[in-house]
């Protein structure tokens, strides 16, 4: 872990005083919690991890974006960006417990009732219950519109029948966002309405988080499941739902509005707490890269001294600087209320593929050393694997840039929702000089 530093001169037109002091509790909480905890994690990938988020709701980061009639921060889109940046440079898994949280803290925000958001909000904000929020499924993917779970009328509620996949925090969760088809089968309703999403209580009967597939180990069965890739102490499970019964009061929105939930939900949380996940790896990698270059002795100089290695490990700076911009630029707009999606989106795509780029350069910069699994290095190029496909692909993220381009006039869920975001945006103090 890279000694704690200040925020970079170039983010001074995005953070306030607030922002820097919350930067300074963040870089005092990793070194102190999650790197000591990184090797542990490391060396039991089929584990969640359990004490971080007690940790991180002491301190009421769960409810970073909530207002505080409930309990929460109401510190902002870049407050929420600052936490989830400097806990992924530690640790993307740590980062990725808090960011899959706030995805659908802000859905229940947003789109609930008073009732709801009197019933469940404040324990949100508190850490007490955590969320999350299920619409891929192992079939239709991240396609909402191939959404099969479904939800129909029964006993004066819903009754819901599906499973869900890569459900982050499954294992962790007290209440989940389902989205579910309610359109009568064999119509031809849009997507736009047919489905709806739904308040579920993780202990409901019928609702069962998926037991570790068993695998063939030396002394016969374990349940230790195959590890993931990366973001080893993160859990994403499946969900499954066996006509569970979910009364009316738990319809999140109207009925027919459970898209609108999920793409503004992405949008507005999704994309850019993803996008400060691949910040904080990029600046891990970039970090622990120099210093790597800078004492590796080499032709009675160092590595870093060869014009070639300069010339790369320059290209990995310029695209770290880059990203930074891109990732607080996007965030400060939605703390102001702004029309933003496509900058949100943007951001998304193009951090996520900057630090791609030079995980590749930082893996090839280390040589033969990358590939030992004790070095840090593997661990980064695994982890920055996860911020790709959730919440939308590269693909998805270009078709809805060319929609911009091509002003075919999509939804401004940044706008559309600004009402409620002046509710929680933070009263603005100057930005240090």
């Amino acid at each position: 872990m890279p000694a704690a530093d200040a925020p970079p001169t170039t983010l001074t037109p995005y953070l306030t005083q607030a922002h820097h002091h919350l930067w300074s509790l963040a870089e005092e909480f990793t070194a102190r919690h999650v790197t000591p905890r990184v090797a542990r994690m490391e060396a039991a990938p089929h584990r969640a991890e359990r004490t971080l988020p007690r940790l991180m709701a002491k301190r009421g980061w769960f409810g970073v974006t909530l207002p505080t009639e409930y309990g929460g921060l109401a510190a902002g889109h870049v407050a929420r960006t600052v936490l989830i940046h400097r806990l992924s440079l530690a640790s993307a898994a740590a980062g990725t417990i808090l960011q899959a949280h706030l995805i659908p803290a802000g859905a229940l925000l947003h789109w609930g009732t008073t009732e709801q958001k009197t019933r469940w909000l404040r324990q949100v904000a508190e850490g007490v219950v955590l969320m999350t929020i299920a619409v891929t499924e192992p079939e239709a993917g991240g396609h909402i519109g191939g959404i099969e779970t479904t939800a129909e009328p029964a006993d004066g509620g819903w009754r819901i029948t599906g499973e869900k996949a890569h459900i982050g925090n499954s294992h962790l969760a007290h209440l989940h966002v389902v989205v579910a088809r309610t359109a009568p089968p064999h119509t031809r309703t849009p997507a736009s309405q047919a489905l709806t999403a739904f308040l579920v209580e993780a202990d409901r009967k019928g609702v069962t988080i998926s037991p570790p597939r068993t695998r063939l180990g030396l002394h016969g069965f374990t349940a230790d499941p195959p590890p993931r890739l990366g973001l080893h102490g993160f859990t994403a499970g499946r969900l499954r739902l066996d006509r569970v019964h979910i009364p009316a009061a738990n319809i999140l929105g109207t009925i027919g509005e459970g898209m609108d939930v999920a793409q503004s939900s992405s949008i507005l949380y999704g994309r850019p707490n993803l996008t400060a996940v691949s910040l904080g790896l990029h600046e891990a990698l970039v970090s622990r890269t120099t210093a790597w270059l800078a004492n590796r002795p080499r032709y009675g100089a160092h590595l870093a001294d060869l014009p070639v290695v300069r010339d790369r490990l320059g290209t990995m700076q310029a695209r770290l600087q880059h990203a930074r911009v891109i990732t607080y630029h996007a965030v400060h707009l939605l703390d102001r209320g702004l029309p933003c999606d496509s900058d949100l989106i943007a951001a998304k795509h193009t951090s996520h593929q900057l630090a791609a780029d030079t995980a590749r350069d930082a893996m090839e910069l280390h040589g033969a050393h990358a590939l030992d699994t004790h070095h840090d290095l593997p661990r980064l190029w695994r982890d920055i694997q996860h911020t790709y496909a959730p919440a939308g692909t590269g693909e998805v993220q270009r078709i809805h840039l060319a929609k911009t381009a091509l002003n075919t006039g999509t939804v401004q869920w940044s706008a559309r929702l600004a009402q409620t975001l002046a509710r929680t945006r933070p009263s603005p103090d100057p930005a240090p000089a």
